[in-house]
């Protein structure tokens, strides 16, 4: 029986689930790991400034614009239709600097099923990162459908199962009283700010306790928005805090900090587990479960920002190249572009000293672009109370138009120190000179954040073209 668009079908569980499954990842594990024990408190804290307003205010977005766009029509109702345009722009590029940290995260899980010291042989990263990336690229182009029910799962299984995983066997090894790499200390619990260098793998915590936007569109379908909402991100924080923190925590006792590797550190730290307790014939297993996993979630991340990013289309704010749809509706203009961004990108496997470099510089990029975005969008938020202030918002931030300044400030502000932050080169990790290393980050910032200016300007007095994008759940 089809249900009515008016009918409210989610409830608190149902919340729930869709942001820890939006929310939790493997890829960004080791990266928090470096912090070892302080990573609590950098969490805490992230997910304070940055998690919970980003979550309460697409919230409030989502049920006071419930169309299809999103962020686009946010920011385009705030700001007018070029800030729109460049809202959905970064979304869609910040993924774009995205997909080679997620096929080099599968190809290292890979290399270490075959050969484990292949994780560091630049050429074997290149060339599965950029093969893997154009083969999934095809299969969308071809029109391939992924249900809601296989997404799910695929999440659980190759998420949620290897990250509660490790998390149960680093409680474990501490029960067993195996050595550990970290202390276990109040000192050690604060951070050591005398190298603010270390305070750089912040803007990565960040970008882990991104995307809770794609979640908040249903906000709509909430039975009870006013009290299911509140609820659920109070449980959603638990968990997302309790899995990303044990996780973490796991990897940081049994690897040295010295040794870990951005791209391997999961698996590494995996294989360790798995030989202490005899239990090595697993290794392949959770390899295979985490590369399904990740080639899973990358698969709808690849097509569902390319397909949003058509919507801007409907103001007229693409040329036609990238409104191209093939007979699956399959936006092929868009999708060959980004695969030419990514295979440039790839090149940083052969440039940079060190796989780790490359891996860490393409996650910070990628991390600053996205906070430039949720910079708009937290901006927008705050513009829409005032100049859409009759708009009725099924779920609003209490506290009148006080509660809407304090929460999108404090975004603004934990987006903006962390976009700086991000310019501090980590010293664990060989990234090159430094002066490269920020050329190479304002550089990116710059080249990325261009093009919307551009295309709006030699493109605005042409008629509105149509662009058939079809259904959105085609892309999820």
């Amino acid at each position: 029986m089809q249900l009515q668009p008016s009918n409210k079908i989610l409830g608190v569980f149902s919340l729930v689930m869709i942001n820890v499954i939006a929310i939790d990842n493997l890829r960004s594990l080791t990266a928090g790991a470096e912090y070892g024990l302080a990573l609590v408190f950098f969490y805490a804290l992230a997910i304070l400034l940055f998690f919970l307003p980003s979550v309460l205010i697409t919230a409030e977005l989502a049920t006071a614009w419930p169309t299809t766009g999103g962020a686009y029509i946010w920011v385009r109702e705030a700001f007018g239709p070029r800030f729109g345009f460049l809202a959905i722009w970064l979304q869609w590029i910040y993924n774009v600097v995205w997909y080679p940290t997620i096929f080099s995260f599968v190809a290292g899980i890979l290399a270490y099923s075959i050969y484990p010291p292949l994780v560091d042989n630049k050429l074997f990263m290149f060339s599965v990162t950029l093969g893997t990336f154009w083969g999934i690229t095809l299969l969308n182009c071809l029109g391939l459908k992924i249900s809601n029910i296989i997404s799910i799962v695929g999440a659980i299984v190759g998420t949620m199962f290897p990250m509660i995983l490790i998390g149960s066997l680093g409680m474990l090894w501490l029960y067993l009283d195996r050595p550990s790499q970290i202390s276990f200390s109040i000192s050690n619990l604060i951070p050591n700010f005398s190298n603010l260098n270390n305070l750089a793998f912040l803007t990565n915590v960040l970008f882990g306790l991104m995307g809770i936007e794609m979640s908040a569109v249903h906000a709509g379908d909430v039975r009870n928005p006013t009290k299911d909402y509140p609820r659920a991100l109070i449980y959603s924080s638990i968990i997302i805090l309790a899995t990303l923190i044990l996780a973490c925590l796991a990897i940081a006792i049994v690897i040295p900090n010295k040794q870990l590797n951005l791209v391997s550190g999961l698996i590494d730290a995996f294989g360790v587990f798995f030989n202490a307790f005899g239990m090595s014939w697993f290794i392949p297993v959770i390899a295979a479960l985490i590369i399904i996993g990740s080639l899973s979630g990358a698969t709808a991340w690849i097509i569902g920002p390319a397909r949003g990013l058509l919507v801007a289309s409907n103001d007229n704010q693409l040329p036609r190249l990238l409104n191209y749809t093939n007979q699956k509706s399959m936006p092929i203009g868009i999708l060959m572009i980004q695969g030419v961004i990514v295979s440039i990108l790839c090149t940083l496997f052969l440039i940079i000293p060190s796989v780790s470099g490359s891996y860490w510089i393409l996650s910070n990029l990628t991390a600053q672009l996205a906070l430039l975005f949720y910079i708009l969008l937290f901006a927008a938020a705050i513009r829409l109370r005032y100049k859409k202030a009759h708009t009725k918002r099924i779920f609003k931030i209490p506290g009148k138009n006080y509660g809407i300044w304090l929460v999108g400030g404090m975004g603004i502000i934990a987006c903006i120190v962390a976009i700086v932050l991000g310019f501090l080169p980590p010293s664990q990790i060989a990234v090159g000179s430094i002066v490269g290393y920020e050329m190479i980050l304002l550089s990116g910032i710059i080249i990325f954040c261009l093009p919307p200016f551009i295309l709006t300007r030699f493109i605005k007095d042409k008629p509105v073209q149509a662009a058939h994008t079809g259904p959105l759940h085609e892309a999820a």
